[in-house]
């Protein structure tokens, strides 16, 4: 019974930066994600490498899709607020498009997409109900998963973006925000936190309020995908300068 009221007492909370509920599941992806990056590089040849990540990538599509079903059938859904039209959701849905192809492009868009926006979402989690609902499973799922699906495609592929990678990335992002700017006036809604900031607490929060929060991150966009550029280029460097 005490269990029981406990967990009825933490799914009524929003999950809070540094609880349980937020480093037990990156603790989980860190090791799956180093185990699956490992096995498959020494254990899998490479069709099976593809396979592998592949029924990955659609085991988060359809958590993402079963969601907004159950959602849409058994609970009140708001397109206003529901669709899975930020970036992170978008992304999940999607994701086996690009463990299917394996383009190359598409890597260079992801890489970056991936890696700023998942790190945002893992390190100020927002979530409105804790462990063990559908919404806080789904979160950590599609953030923790694609990241894990873009470490994998980078080690295990070889896949490596390059500078202009930083560019292409930048201006493929400004046409899904504008997207989501004409989304948000037909619809009175916002997604992608175009007209207000998160409810939890975020990186947002220290640039300002609505517009000069999204000015600064477009101004800071370039060199934010240049650091996460760095490493890459960096080890490029080093693998010339032995070769």
């Amino acid at each position: 019974m005490h269990i029981l009221l406990i967990t009825v007492l933490l799914t009524m909370e929003r999950v809070s930066m540094g609880s349980a509920e937020h480093w037990i599941p990156v603790l989980i992806a860190l090791v799956l994600g180093s185990g699956l990056v490992v096995y498959a590089k020494q254990k899998l040849n490479k069709k099976n490498q593809e396979l592998l990540i592949h029924i990955f990538a659609i085991g988060i599509s359809l958590t993402v899709i079963t969601f907004h079903l159950h959602k849409f059938i058994f609970e009140t859904y708001d397109v206003r607020k529901d669709l899975p039209l930020y970036l992170c959701s978008l992304l999940g849905i999607l994701i086996p498009i690009f463990t299917w192809c394996r383009k190359y492009w598409m890597y260079e868009i992801l890489v970056f997409w991936i890696i700023a926006g998942t790190l945002q979402g893992i390190i100020t989690p927002d979530i409105a109900t804790g462990f063990p609902t559908f919404d806080y499973l789904r979160y950590w799922a599609v953030h923790l998963g694609l990241f894990i699906i873009i470490i994998y495609a980078t080690f295990v592929f070889e896949m490596r973006p390059n500078f202009k990678s930083v560019f292409k990335s930048f201006f493929a992002l400004q046409v899904y925000v504008l997207g989501m700017v004409v989304i948000n006036f037909i619809l009175d809604a916002n997604y992608f936190y175009l007209n207000q900031k998160p409810k939890s607490a975020s990186l947002l929060d220290y640039f300002g309020e609505w517009p000069l929060y999204i000015i600064v991150v477009q101004l800071i966009l370039i060199p934010y995908f240049l650091i996460i550029y760095l490493p890459f280029y960096v080890v490029q460097k080093r693998t010339a300068l032995k070769g």
